[in-house]
């Protein structure tokens, strides 16, 4: 049969990694499952508000809601509606993010759109389980797909993409027909895995098993048949061990190494995103506390070797060191964030919230245009100029249209995918905590609609906030009756001491990086403000750069931007940014080391109703000092990192004249310098 390699990020490669359990830790009983820390709300319990919900708008006037009228894989005889066109992994990633922004919105016509392709799917299951597009041997009749004739199926991979859809859709709605039809497909499942490995047709399923793992342990959490944790370790027996991987320490210093096609699917950023959740997943199966020793090792190990200023690691497409010049592919910052999210529900650790914050306000926003139609494939840290180039990436295509913003600019599975960024975090703001409580995780302007205490009271919580700019959120209760229940919230890394007041009294103070709960009989009408108070500070990154953060924000040099738009022959429409302000330049070591000091926040304001992640629209400037570096120049589009010394400055010639440069939140830039060299 002929199997579809549309896929994506790059080619398919033939070369297979050994199978196996994970080395080193044990497989345990079903009676080892450990429920998550978090459970997650129904979706559309929690509704954005604030500019949170301005973004969701813009998105749904956009590509998030429209996608399937205009991409033609989506558009033509789509094959997840029964057609014999594309039937991979492109239509499940739209939906990944088009299905939840749906009812974060309660968007009627949305729902009508998305659930065209829920219905098909569901009412369309094979008696043996299986489900997905018609294959070829269904279409030319000569086989029916069971389990004796698991071979005749398709790949795993895109069906795992779709489940996660399902999942959410049952969130929404608890429709039964999800857990019959995900009951009867994983029980096939089961059995075909015996036949049809999960790497079978491609390593893009053996890199992602953690994805369908995920799926059969939440389905476990409902049902609790103990078949889908033995197929849960099965699957990720027959996948990439990405919890080993993360724990030995080897893995991560043979990804910067070369960059070649020897194993480059386990290096590959977006595999690296997906897998990020593997230990934690394993660890909810089996309750050993190594596969989260393993996780934390993995991430440190990485941010540290490929870690960039704005949260997160190189991969343009491999990872590919922590120089500022390196790329981000959109798909691997969305699923990052996905990973976080469930590495964080499950865990309860405050560190991962921290690090889902950072990528999310920063990274997020950067790389797509206002009106979310358009996309880069790969941003900088440090950027320039948006262009047509090779740059400095590990897979810069002959077309050379990686950097550029267009819709199908590199590879089309960000069009496709990067849908479920900003919906996925808006939906998980807000958890069920135990003891019938509620946890906020993550914070941003919402409505948050919940049964709380041991009567299961209905409660809403209005979140008032300009938050990440704004360093103050009001938690406004409306509740028929007064009800006890405890209240978690999380009090990031970054913030010293945070401060609450309850009714415009004093409650508490407590120090960052951890979950405090508040228990106590709350009433109609209370009102809890957390004040978190946020330092400007500076943080050391590759090539001895500094970056400027406040709070959950970085700060990057603020560029005028000339766009100007273009046509490619093979991958349409796009736009350039070019820059004509001067760039080059270095922050001084005395306000590095003082920068609480000798930086100062010059503007602040709330946020407007229009409210857009760009240069218009940012609502706080830092002043900084700065002096030039006369011979810091663009190559071929790349400004490479000035070399420095052991102490981390550099020593070449720089002008006398301090210059006061201004700075904004990087998620408002296009062009930028963020990773500053320092000089004297």
């Amino acid at each position: 049969m002929k199997i579809k390699w549309m896929v994506c990020c790059a080619l398919p490669v033939v070369f297979m990694l050994p199978l196996g359990a994970q080395a080193g830790i044990k497989q345990v009983s079903p009676g080892a499952y450990t429920p998550p820390a978090y459970e997650a709300l129904p979706l559309g319990r929690v509704k954005p508000a604030g500019w949170l919900k301005r973004q969701l708008q813009l998105m749904r006037r956009g590509s998030s809601g429209h996608l399937d009228e205009y991409y033609p894989k989506i558009k033509v005889d789509n094959g997840w509606l029964g057609g014999r066109g594309d039937g991979w992994e492109e239509t499940p990633y739209w939906l990944d993010g088009a299905l939840p922004l749906a009812y974060l919105l309660d968007d009627r016509e949305l729902k009508i759109k998305v659930l065209r392709y829920v219905n098909w799917t569901l009412d369309h299951q094979r008696p043996s389980g299986y489900f997905g597009p018609l294959t070829h041997g269904e279409i030319t009749g000569d086989v029916t797909i069971d389990a004796a004739h698991a071979n005749e199926g398709e790949d795993w991979w895109p069906k795992m993409v779709m489940l996660k859809v399902l999942q959410q859709y049952y969130s929404a709605t608890e429709d039964k027909r999800v857990i019959k039809f995900m009951s009867k497909y994983f029980r096939y499942q089961m059995e075909a895995l015996k036949k049809a490995p999960i790497g079978k047709w491609t390593e893009w399923a053996q890199s992602r098993g953690a994805e369908n793992v995920m799926i059969a342990q939440w389905l476990y959490g409902i049902t609790k048949d103990d078949y889908l944790l033995q197929l849960a370790a099965l699957i990720d027996q027959q996948s990439f061990p990405w919890t080993t991987w993360f724990g030995n320490r080897d893995w991560v210093i043979n990804t910067a190494t070369y960059r070649n096609n020897t194993q480059w699917m386990n290096r590959h950023a977006v595999n690296v995103a997906m897998g990020l959740k593997a230990p934690a997943v394993n660890y909810q199966r089996t309750g050993e506390q190594q596969y989260l020793q393993n996780l934390r090792t993995g991430w440190q190990d990485m941010m540290t070797i490929h870690g960039l200023p704005m949260g997160i690691f190189s991969g343009d497409e491999d990872l590919n060191g922590n120089d500022p010049t390196q790329g981000v592919e959109l798909c691997a910052i969305v699923e990052a964030m996905y990973s976080l999210e469930n590495i964080s529900a499950i865990t309860g650790d405050v560190f991962y919230m921290d690090a889902l914050e950072k990528m999310t306000f920063n990274a997020l926003p950067a790389q797509t245009t206002d009106d979310y139609n358009e996309k880069q494939y790969f941003q900088m840290a440090n950027q320039l100029q948006i262009s047509k180039g090779v740059f400095n990436f590990s897979l810069p295509f002959d077309r050379e249209m990686c950097n550029v913003l267009g819709a199908r600019s590199g590879y089309t599975c960000c069009l496709a995918n990067m849908h479920q960024g900003w919906t996925k975090y808006t939906a998980h703001l807000w958890y069920q905590a135990p003891d019938d409580g509620l946890a906020a995780l993550e914070y941003g302007p919402c409505t948050v609609t919940a049964e709380v205490g041991r009567k299961h009271r209905e409660v809403t919580i209005t979140e008032v906030t300009d938050y990440p700019f704004s360093d103050q959120i009001k938690f406004q209760f409306s509740i028929n009756k007064e009800t006890t229940f405890p209240l978690q919230l999380r009090i990031p890394a970054w913030c010293d001491e945070a401060v609450m007041l309850l009714n415009g009294q004093p409650l508490r103070k407590d120090k960052g990086g951890q979950m405090i709960t508040i228990q106590r009989e709350w009433n109609d009408k209370d009102e809890l403000v957390l004040q978190l108070p946020m330092r400007i500070r500076t943080g050391t990154w590759g090539r001895n750069s500094s970056a400027v953060e406040r709070g959950p924000l970085v700060y990057a040099l603020k560029l005028q931007e000339r766009w100007e738009k273009g046509t490619d022959a093979a991958e349409g429409a796009y736009f350039s940014v070019y820059t004509p302000d001067d760039w080059n330049y270095a922050l001084r070591r005395q306000d590095v080391r003082h920068a609480a000091d000798s930086m100062k926040v010059t503007m602040e304001r709330p946020l407007d109703s229009l409210f857009t992640w760009n240069i218009k629209h940012a609502p706080i400037e830092i002043t900084a000092k700065a002096r030039k570096i006369p011979s810091w120049k663009i190559l071929n589009g790349v400004a490479y990192q000035p070399p420095t010394d052991r102490e981390g400055l550099y020593k070449g010639p720089v002008e006398t004249t301090v210059h006061n440069i201004t700075l904004i939140p990087y998620g408002c830039t296009k062009l930028r310098v963020v990773a500053f060299p320092v000089v004297r």
